[in-house]
């Protein structure tokens, strides 16, 4: 009986010490509760959502950031994992669904191989908030080389030409179309003669030209008399020809003078006889020259040669002057 009061009394303590402990831990526990549930409402206003976390290369992951909050959010740019071998494909604009933003990306790799993607930070009126941290696996396409049998590789197929692809030779070929044209309009056309070349020059401007050369050549110098008369008396000639449309290179002087006459008259030129005069007396001792073998003084020649260029200075402005005055008339 004595063993039996003493179990009794051990085993009354023991319960006794057990409820004490309990009611301690308990005590301890409850304390640690509201702490425990405030650091799990705070964190829980930001989470990391992602539809598939097995991949094979080259898929899409569609990834998403879930805020439980509207105002004054800042998404901070997606950190990657430390490999870098997980790539954005596409980064989609933020959504608003009632009282939450979410943010959507689409991510892929191509690279096999288990990557973590980093808790990203999200900023809530200037606080910093966590999302979980994602493991994403990305396996290769096993290929099965017993019922798929395995190819060789095939050739570059080329692509077939379209007109851009020769564009940058057509703009070549017609610059060089147009080269080709003008050196061949430049070599094949035709020259003109010198007869066509003097024709183009007015008859005053030629006849000044002419008397130029004529003294160039120092004929009358060189006692080649008869030459400087047959020359002088040509440009005297083939002005008259020219500016008043008379036949003189091949008349007579005498012929040419009485044309002369006939015109100035008709035509009313007005050509002042001293110069009519100046012109039959300048041919006729020309004529002497030429075919009488005369031989003038170096003085004479001299004068010859000023009466002709006086000459042509006078004929050129009364027939320049005629012929504005009937164009005005008309």
């Amino acid at each position: 009986m004595k063993n039996i009061f003493y179990l009794q009394i051990l085993r009354d303590r023991s319960n006794e010490i057990f409820r004490e402990s309990y009611a301690i831990k308990f005590s301890h526990f409850s304390f640690i509760i509201p702490f425990l549930l405030f650091g799990f409402v705070g964190y829980a206003q930001v989470s990391a959502k992602i539809d598939t976390t097995n991949i094979r290369i080259g898929e899409q992951i569609q990834y998403q950031i879930i805020v439980d909050a509207t105002e004054e959010v800042q998404f901070v740019k997606i950190q990657l994992d430390s490999l870098k071998k997980i790539e954005v494909v596409e980064s989609f604009k933020i959504d608003s669904l009632k009282n939450r933003l979410i943010k959507k990306y689409a991510l892929t790799s191509f690279d096999s191989g288990r990557y973590v993607l980093p808790r990203q930070t999200i900023f809530i009126k200037n606080k910093k908030y966590f999302t979980d941290s994602v493991i994403i696996d990305v396996a290769t396409m096993k290929v099965d080389t017993i019922q798929q049998p395995m190819f060789t590789i095939k050739n570059i197929k080329n692509e077939p030409y379209t007109f851009d692809d020769f564009k940058k030779y057509l703009w070549w070929l017609l610059a060089l179309l147009i080269l080709v044209v003008v050196v061949l309009y430049f070599v094949l056309r035709k020259k003109p003669t010198p007869e066509e070349i003097i024709a183009k020059i007015p008859p005053f401007d030629l006849a000044k030209k002419r008397l130029q050369e004529l003294d160039g050549k120092q004929l009358w110098q060189q006692n080649r008399i008869k030459q400087y008369y047959v020359e002088l008396t040509d440009i005297v000639r083939t002005f008259i020809e020219r500016e008043m449309n008379i036949p003189a290179l091949e008349s007579t002087t005498d012929e040419l003078m009485e044309t002369i006459s006939d015109f100035n008259e008709n035509s009313h030129l007005d050509i002042p006889k001293e110069t009519i005069l100046k012109l039959k007396k300048l041919l006729q001792e020309a004529d002497l020259v030429k075919f009488a073998k005369s031989k003038p003084l170096s003085n004479e020649i001299e004068a010859h040669r000023n009466q002709a260029e006086n000459i042509i200075d006078n004929l050129h402005p009364k027939f320049v002057e005629k012929n504005t005055e009937e164009e005005n008339g008309k």
